[in-house]
């Protein structure tokens, strides 16, 4: 089954939608703008259930179809943009001063309501579908706060699935993959301590740069001595500043920060013990006092077997067999659609766009003739997970 001939027929609609969306970019939760087209949309198709205000600008839609189902899909598109200023010159182009649809947000919610005005047209399977709208995918975690807010248990959401475009991967094709498909992370932030002083009298002084630098190399060595070669990890120091603003001043303080990237836990466990343990021995051994501190932000992103082979199948009655990727090697970017699946089982996929610019990219834009297989793919999900008469 090729692309759904009636979603290929509003595929112009489709076009207009994600433009109209391209040009009115909105950041994180505060997606008013965002969520009242969407409600628009949904209205406008005579979706059964809106409901609004959810992780403060999310909007929840329920489609009922013919009759019962112990299946009861639920289908999530992120809708926030990022703190870019757009460089496309695109007639679509941001009308925001630095903000743009830098990640195809505006794309995936334009495939949702493409599925919604599908689904709601033909209601050709059974039970109900619920489909997901949710702010602050970049910066906030709506993943995590429509979760903590009861959005599975409310609206009875039995698994969950979430597409994401895919730039540099062939138009229209299909990736995902059992288990890990993107990383968890966090960030660590250290600061050094020590007297300074006068840099022509460093003997009298107490610097904090030689101990904060050891620290930094000392960092590298934990994935190439302490951690498993055979499971990823990411470590790095990524920013360094210090107080001394005059080259004849040893300063006060040097900070350093940096990211950690892994698809296990024990992993992430081990990077921050071993900083723990590089920072307070360093500066014991220099005679120097320093803090540490991290942020753990988005878990791994695991998908299902079960659903991601689920997911797969559809995908190969959609774009054929030569056009799916079943096992797709992870990345180590993060998501926070995994909060949503550690709550329910589920799946993540990559819709590939072309030859485009790269995601969080100035030049970055939507790819709109992947739109109508996004739509169709989510579409015929549902037909297939919750089939009448099944």
């Amino acid at each position: 089954m090729p692309v759904v001939n009636r979603i290929a027929d509003f595929a112009p609609d489709m076009e207009g939608w994600r433009r109209h969306l391209h040009a009115h970019p909105e950041l994180s939760f505060d997606c008013e703008q965002t969520a009242r087209f969407v409600v628009e949309q949904l209205k406008s198709f005579g979706v059964d259930e809106i409901h609004e205000g959810i992780a403060k600008t999310g909007v929840v839609a329920v489609i009922r179809g013919q009759g019962e189902s112990a299946r009861r899909v639920g289908l999530r598109a992120d809708m926030d943009a990022l703190p870019i200023e757009e460089e496309t010159g695109a007639p679509h182009a941001s009308t925001v001063p630095g903000k743009m649809h830098a990640c195809g947000h505006d794309g995936h919610t334009t495939m949702l309501l493409g599925a919604a005005r599908y689904l709601a047209e033909t209601r050709n399977f059974a039970g109900e579908v619920v489909l997901l709208f949710q702010p602050a995918e970049e910066q906030g975690g709506g993943g995590e706060v429509m979760v903590q807010e009861g959005v599975m248990d409310r609206f009875g959401v039995s698994e969950v699935y979430a597409l994401h475009n895919a730039p540099m991967e062939t138009e229209g094709h299909i990736l995902t993959a059992p288990g890990p498909v993107m990383a968890g992370v966090g960030e660590f932030e250290v600061t050094v301590h020590a007297a300074g002083g006068h840099a022509a009298y460093p003997h009298q002084a107490q610097d904090p740069l030689p101990p904060a630098l050891a620290m930094i190399q000392a960092v590298d060595s934990v994935t190439a001595r302490n951690h498993d070669p055979a499971k990823a990890l990411v470590l790095g120091v990524t920013q360094m500043s210090t107080a001394s603003n005059a080259n004849n001043v040893i300063g006060t303080w040097v900070r350093f920060s940096g990211t950690i990237r892994y698809y296990e836990k024990d992993v992430a466990d081990l990077a921050i013990s071993r900083l723990r343990e590089i920072v307070s021995g360093t500066a014991a051994a220099f005679g120097v006092t320093a803090d540490i501190s991290f942020e753990m932000g988005y878990p791994p992103t695991i998908n299902h077997a079960e659903q991601a082979q689920f997911a797969v199948d559809v995908a190969r009655e959609v774009v054929g067999d030569g056009a799916v990727v079943a096992d797709a090697p992870p990345v180590m970017g993060a998501e926070d659609f995994s909060y949503m699946l550690e709550a329910r089982p589920g799946a993540y996929l990559m819709l590939g766009q072309g030859d485009t610019a790269m995601c969080h990219q100035a030049a970055y834009d939507f790819n709109d003739a992947i739109s109508p297989v996004g739509a169709s793919f989510f579409a015929r999900l549902v037909e297939r997970a919750q089939p009448v008469g099944g």
